[in-house]
């Protein structure tokens, strides 16, 4: 190379750095580079695009592979730019601009530009028949490329919590392009993007890692990406780690013991397991046990169907007063002291104790009391058989199944407590255990009674509107609500008095920009949700994690959603 040419490059060079807008975290240990960090995940991915289906397993895997136009400051929550350097919103709160970072890179060396915002948005999140999207948030939304570096999303009104839709992850163009209906393919075609068995070099993020492998239901691996975007203090490229590996088990008591063996390096766990690890812990074992009052996390809750396909059971499930009863029965504070070891708190309606939205409801939720619980179900004239349990009109014995996650030590714990306090009020509850990755989708069927699920709890009510909101696509328990065609309006035929009101609730907070008012709309929201046990809360446990004495920097105060879990500052020691 002549010493002309030599130049020309470190001048090259020193112009791409310039122009590049790498984002410096601070606040931690610098790490070193290098190393491995092992963790789990309860189930297999059905996929490994994003928006393909709602599961938990692909939500994990994605945090660390793709990355939205905004994040969360790891310990405040605070939104920060990501993607997007800066943002401007303008008229009236109905424009957002987004200025993007100059200088990223897809993992495949290809440059990041509006025109990979503005498919995600119209082709993916827009999209009613993309099942991991949210077409319902962005229906009226104008979605516009200004220039390559900019993108303008125009709300046909005001919406305060639209900036936390900008989390979502951006996904890239010209690997997906070829699935949309901007590609001349039909809308549900998007959800056959990257299958599990998809070549690895397809899926293109601009997360920390990338995908290198995945063993079918057993392991799935991320390497370095060489083109992230983030600094530490010192300049040092993150992540710090060259790999992350996933073992696929399924078994909550089987993690634990796999991470006591040294074959997981961190692991999210619940109060059930905390005595053990923090006894691990205090005789000397290398690994640190941390709990905190969580704001993310699924507090589980008790379900009816009530679109039952036993019409009885379906106009009974309907009734207030049935599943006020129901919730007298259920003893919170010995699951809270016996499930949790105490790890846990009494559960908001829909938000989470420690959030600003928050509205307490403690009296309206009722206390333990099978007196109150078995008058209740007196006076809806179901009295008892000669065995105890309950009879419904027809004479037929008032019991159902319970659905729960079996592979759980939690739900399972729960489950069998809330039998044991529904049959000392006559009512049989058959317990029917499933993977809890299979529980979401059990509820969005036709057959079942009764559920144990969690929803996990978000910064902003808005976030949950499709589980919370009557019609929602979550709105698992009364699927009638929900529109015909996706898209489409909710079946307000179908509503119950009180669902009507909580959908205008939501409807008028959704453009409410004064937070006093908003908050007091949601506060509404939220007694009537208790009021009507709409469905039943039942605990909100802390978050507790665990991780191996090797790592450092572990944060783990917000508690987890799915796919939370910001190893990019992690290192191996």
């Amino acid at each position: 190379m002549t010493i002309r040419k030599a130049l020309w490059l470190l001048g090259f060079m020193a112009m791409g750095l310039a122009s590049a807008q790498p984002k410096v975290v601070s606040g931690y240990e610098n790490g070193k580079p290098g190393g491995t960090l092992t963790m789990a995940l309860s189930s297999a991915p059905q996929t490994l695009f994003y928006y393909g289906a709602i599961d938990s397993a692909i939500q994990t895997l994605a945090n660390q592979m793709f990355d939205g136009l905004i994040e969360y400051n790891y310990k405040t929550y605070q939104i920060e730019p990501a993607l997007a350097a800066s943002w401007t919103i303008t008229g009236e709160s109905k424009v957002y601009t987004f200025k993007l970072r100059k200088g990223v890179k897809w993992s495949d060396g290809r440059d990041l530009t509006a025109d990979d915002v503005v498919f995600t948005y119209t082709q993916i999140v827009a999209n009613p028949e993309a099942k991991g999207g949210d077409a319902g948030n962005f229906a009226g939304v104008k979605i516009e490329k200004v220039d390559a570096g900019t993108v303008r999303f125009t709300l046909p009104k005001p919406a305060p919590a639209f900036i936390h839709y900008m989390r979502l992850p951006i996904m890239p163009k010209h690997k997906l392009v070829s699935f949309s209906q901007e590609g001349g393919k039909k809308p549900g075609d998007i959800n056959n993007a990257w299958p599990t068995n998809v070549d690895p070099d397809e899926v293109v993020g601009t997360g920390p890692f990338k995908l290198q492998s995945y063993t079918a239901g057993q392991k799935v691996t991320l390497v370095k990406n060489p083109n992230y975007w983030k600094r530490d203090a010192d300049g040092t490229p993150l992540p710090y780690l060259d790999r992350l590996e996933f073992l696929i088990i399924p078994d909550s008591q089987a993690q634990v013991a796999q991470f006591l063996a040294g074959n997981i390096g961190q692991l999210n766990i619940s109060g059930t397991d905390f005595p053990t690890l923090k006894q691990r812990e205090v005789q000397g074992a290398p690994i640190k046990v941390v709990q905190f009052r969580a704001l993310f996390g699924s507090p589980p809750h008790l379900a009816f169907n009530y679109d039952d396909k036993n019409p009885e059971l379906a106009a009974l499930f309907r009734k207030t007063e049935f599943r006020r009863a129901i919730q007298s029965a259920v003893n919170r504070k010995r699951i809270i002291d016996d499930v949790y070891n105490g790890l846990a708190e009494l559960p908001g309606n829909g938000v989470a104790p420690v959030s600003e939205w928050y509205y307490d409801t403690t009296k309206l939720l009722g206390t333990y009391d099978l007196a109150a619980a078995n008058a209740a179900l007196d006076k809806l004239g179901l009295k008892k058989g000669a065995d105890g349990i309950r009879l419904l009109p027809s004479g037929k014995p008032l019991e159902f199944t319970l659905t729960y996650g079996s592979n759980s030590s939690t739900f399972t714990a729960i489950a069998t407590i809330i039998q044991n306090d529904l049959k000392a009020i006559g009512v049989k509850a058959n317990l029917q255990g499933v993977l809890a990755a299979n529980l979401l989708s059990t509820g969005r069927g036709k057959d079942w009674d009764a559920i144990i699920l969690g929803f996990g709890d978000q910064p902003d009510p808005e976030l949950r509107t499709p589980i919370w909101k009557p019609g929602g696509d979550l709105y698992y328990w009364h699927q009638s609500t929900q529109p015909t065609t996706p898209g489409g309006q909710p079946q307000f035929s179908n509503f119950l008095p009180w669902e009507k009101e909580i959908y205008d609730l939501w409807e008028k907070a959704a453009s409410t920009t004064n937070f006093t008012q908003r908050k007091a709309l949601y506060d509404r929201w939220q007694a009537i949700f208790a009021r009507e046990a709409m469905v039943i809360m039942i605990a909100k446990a802390y978050a507790v994690g665990a991780v191996s004495t090797k790592y450092g920097n572990y944060i783990y105060s917000l508690g987890v959603i799915p796919g939370y879990n910001p190893v990019t500052i992690m290192y191996q020691k």
